[in-house]
């Protein structure tokens, strides 16, 4: 109670990747589970056919930088925002360093919405460019965020660590991919990792920014921190079983 003031940012901005990382692990869940069905059962459908995924990896690529262009402008053009400048001379300090992070963050994603409809349109290019640039992105976001809480509480320090623990571990996994052969339980596992950000953001957002308008939460209460730690568990665990579900309905 109390410490709202000292809570830089504000719900949406946690709310927004939030939603993008969480229907990128949806989507992602559900074509990869497809693939491994037709590749298991051969058939031999125009919905098995390369064709209709080439199309469908070319349609990512645009919903993807879709996403990344929409977070992009909302942390610039909110109102307060900076407004594409990084630096006020006539103040003579740096304007929304936070906003800027966020807006690094999805720059990124939006290059590897790029390199997902590069890959598909030009041959020549390998299709592990758009793995590479998976794992870029998620290393740069964790490097971010790793950054992103300077100076502040306690806990709003302790739930982004848990953040950035995740994204570590989703860029690891991408990065190792492009080492192996496509295996089913990989990619679910960095799938999941994936639905865990999302709903963690969320998490985030509630905690830091309660949208209802209720009490803040005591941002220096350890008992807090312990809840979280427990709460991070509940949320992966509503990540596997959602891919779980995803598997039995389209299986």
């Amino acid at each position: 109670m109390g410490n709202a003031d000292k809570v830089m940012g504000n719900f949406k901005g946690h709310a927004l990747p939030g939603t993008f990382f969480f229907i990128l692990g949806i989507w992602w869940t559900t074509k990869c589970i497809l693939k491994y069905a037709f590749k298991k059962h051969k058939r031999t459908s125009y919905l098995d056919s390369k064709v209709l995924f080439h199309r469908v990896e070319i349609l990512e690529g645009i919903i993807i930088a879709g996403m990344a262009l929409t977070g992009m402008l909302g942390e610039q053009f909110i109102p307060g925002g900076p407004h594409l400048t990084l630096y006020d001379y006539k103040e003579g300090q740096w304007v929304q360093l936070l906003g800027w992070h966020h807006f690094t963050m999805y720059f990124f994603f939006g290059l590897l919405g790029v390199t997902n409809i590069l890959c598909s349109t030009i041959r020549s290019l390998p299709a592990s460019f758009t793995k590479l640039m998976l794992a870029n992105a998620l290393f740069v976001e964790g490097f971010v965020f790793y950054n992103h809480t300077h100076g502040r509480e306690m806990l709003d320090i302790f739930v982004h660590k848990l953040l950035v623990l995740v994204i570590f571990l989703t860029g690891l996994i991408a990065f190792l991919e492009l080492f192996i052969l496509t295996n089913i339980t990989v990619e679910l596992l960095r799938i999941s990792f994936f639905l865990l950000q999302g709903s963690w953001f969320w998490q985030i957002g509630f905690v830091l920014y309660p949208p209802s308008g209720g009490p803040a939460w005591d941002l220096v209460d350890h008992d807090n921190v312990m809840f979280l730690t427990i709460c991070f568990c509940w949320h992966y665990a509503i990540a596997i079983i959602i891919i779980g579900a995803i598997y039995a309905f389209v299986t």
